[in-house]
């Protein structure tokens, strides 16, 4: 238990370090809380003045009669019109400060919210593809999109009103002790026990609600596969299976939370329980206390209503307790991923690099993505600037692998990446990536305009620069033919284009980016021949006074290379002649 409590508390303090920039706003928040205890402490008052003061005899409190006028405390009329009227108003007040802290809360919590998913989004676009490939998306989503609002609901919706319920809870305690000491400690005996109580409900259910969340995101994993693959899902007739997978973990899902429901009610009705015996206690108590004249009826009345407030906040605090440990576990699977250390790190000092002139050199590359299988070992060569390489190799040979390294997707475990005669390691990352151009085998467009998918290599591009790059890339005819033009929406992941347009526009993106290093991997492997004439017309143009790595199954594709790097179990040679042989 004392390990879970320190766990909460560093949860806790990690949450209002990230929530710094609005500590002014949590101020605010928490001052018109506060507002709450005074207004609270009035709202008996007029029922004391009815009860005592217009139907009994007895005088006005001691702060009222200071301040009332002795015609009014003189008259029973005069004084049920007062004591309406701060009813009304003390009702007043309460809703105000209600809707100024609502709007407040709603506010600062969604600024927070906004601010820790950007963290994590950060976080996530810094972690190395190993992770990813290890971990997939749908997890990395699911922490971004329902684990991060749990800053807002600990410290807004929880921390703050635990806070300003234990002043309440001071407040009515010493309110009620001044009106009648033996009554206060009956109702506060059992505070000991709702404490203990929520502390070993606290540690039970964490556990759970993580699980949980698991479950949610192992589900959402599985929603992102067959949307994917939904083409692939509905040729081979796969609906109902995917629908029966998607059933069977939302039933397991459904199956915790029913069970974490019977504990959590299970933990309110013992809470309730343990109020209403402390409420029957004093009720008990103070009846026998009016009857032997040691109270008033309107001083029982008072300790009656300041005993509901005053069981108000343990009843809020056991019940934030109850609700915190979600928060708590979605803040502590976010955290997770914020510690998650990049494969791929930036020097503290990382040098600037403003235009390669696209000198690669490899000594002695080794990588495998895991231990036990390599990839590449010991891979060595140099390529000069402008030289246009050509690789090839069986699949699974490390083709891919080897430009991946190039662009520090990954580290290489062993040897060094030159570039310009530098490790690579000792640039700047993004410095780094901006001297290359990739065109991929599937080329990823984003569900935008054909205009905003071709700029994307440089946002800042005219309208002119990315016609030009269109015209480079064989794909301004095609575009002008559609009936928006470039401003045509592509669909999701392009699909409202051929697979050859996409290609072109991919291609398009390169020319604009005008990176010194080119890498194109598979560019025609999946468009048909006339196509690829096309494609490989506009290649042509873009290699031109660049690096450019060129990956390919297709000789065809590979004939104006300068250079063949036929890799090998890891290894590669360079003999033009030995092409062929690589794929018998």
């Amino acid at each position: 238990m004392g390990a879970e409590r320190h766990s909460d508390i560093k949860i806790v303090r990690r949450l209002f370090s990230q929530a710094r920039p609005y500590w002014a706003h949590v101020a605010g928040i928490f001052l018109f809380g506060l507002l709450a205890t005074p207004l609270a402490l009035l709202l008996p008052v007029p029922l004391k003045i009815a009860v005592d003061s217009v139907i009994g005899s007895d005088p006005l409190p001691a702060f009222l009669a200071f301040l009332t006028p002795g015609s009014i405390a003189k008259s029973k009329l005069a004084l049920l019109v007062l004591a309406v009227c701060m009813q009304v108003l003390v009702v007043l007040f309460i809703h105000v400060q209600s809707l100024g802290s609502y709007v407040l809360q709603t506010y600062t919590g969604e600024c927070m919210t906004l601010s820790f998913r950007e963290s994590l989004f950060r976080q996530v676009q810094r972690l190395s593809f190993s992770f990813h490939d290890a971990r997939g998306t749908a997890d990395s989503i699911y922490r971004i999109q329902h684990d991060a609002p749990s800053i807002q609901y600990i410290i807004i919706n929880g921390m703050l009103p635990i806070f300003s319920a234990g002043i309440t809870f001071l407040s009515m305690i010493y309110v009620t002790a001044r009106i009648n000491l033996q009554l206060s400690l009956v109702a506060l005996a059992v505070s000991p026990f709702l404490f203990f109580l929520s502390r070993a409900y606290s540690v039970r259910v964490r556990d759970r609600y993580r699980n949980i969340k698991e479950m949610q995101s192992h589900t959402l994993n599985i929603v992102q596969e067959v949307m994917t693959a939904f083409r692939v899902v509905i040729a081979f007739g796969r609906e109902e299976s995917e629908r029966e997978r998607f059933s069977r973990h939302s039933g397991e899902t459904i199956r915790a939370w029913v069970w974490l429901s019977f504990i959590e009610g299970s933990y309110g009705l013992v809470i309730n329980m343990s109020i209403a015996l402390g409420t029957a206690t004093v009720l008990f108590i103070g009846i026998r206390n009016v009857q032997a004249g040691f109270l008033t009826l309107g001083e029982l009345l008072m300790v009656l209503a300041y005993l509901a407030q005053l069981y108000g906040p343990l009843r809020l605090v056991s019940d934030k307790i109850s609700k915190l440990q979600n928060s708590l576990a979605s803040a502590q699977r976010s955290f997770e991923l914020l510690d998650e250390i990049p494969d791929v790190v930036e020097l503290p000092h990382a040098q600037p690099l403003t235009r390669a002139r696209g000198d690669v050199e490899f000594r002695d590359v080794s990588f495998a993505y895991d231990k036990e299988n390599p990839i590449l070992c010991d891979l060595s060569f140099r390529i000069p600037s402008g030289t246009r390489v050509g690789i090839a190799g069986k699949t699974g040979a490390g083709k891919t692998t080897l430009v991946s390294l190039l662009t520090r997707f990954y580290d290489c475990d062993s040897g060094a990446i030159l570039l310009d005669g530098v490790d690579i390691r000792r640039f700047r990352l993004t410095d780094l990536r901006n001297q290359f151009a990739i065109v991929l085998q599937d080329p990823v467009l984003f569900s935008t305009s054909i205009a905003e998918n071709i700029s994307y290599a440089r946002p800042v591009a005219g309208k002119k620069e990315i016609v030009e790059a269109a015209k480079a890339a064989n794909a301004h005819e095609f575009i002008t033919n559609l009936p928006n033009g470039y401003e045509t929406l592509v669909g999701e992941r392009g699909m409202r284009l051929s697979g050859g347009e996409r290609q072109r526009i991919a291609l398009a993106r390169a020319f604009l980016k005008d990176a010194p290093i080119l890498i194109l991997d598979e560019p025609t492997s999946s468009v048909d021949t006339e196509t690829e004439a096309v494609i490989l017309e506009a290649m042509d143009r873009l290699m031109e006074d660049r690096t450019t790595f060129t990956i390919a199954h297709r000789l065809n594709t590979l004939r104006n290379c300068d250079i063949i790097l036929v890799i090998e179990d890891g290894k590669s040679f360079t003999e033009i002649s030995d092409l062929a042989n690589a794929y018998k």
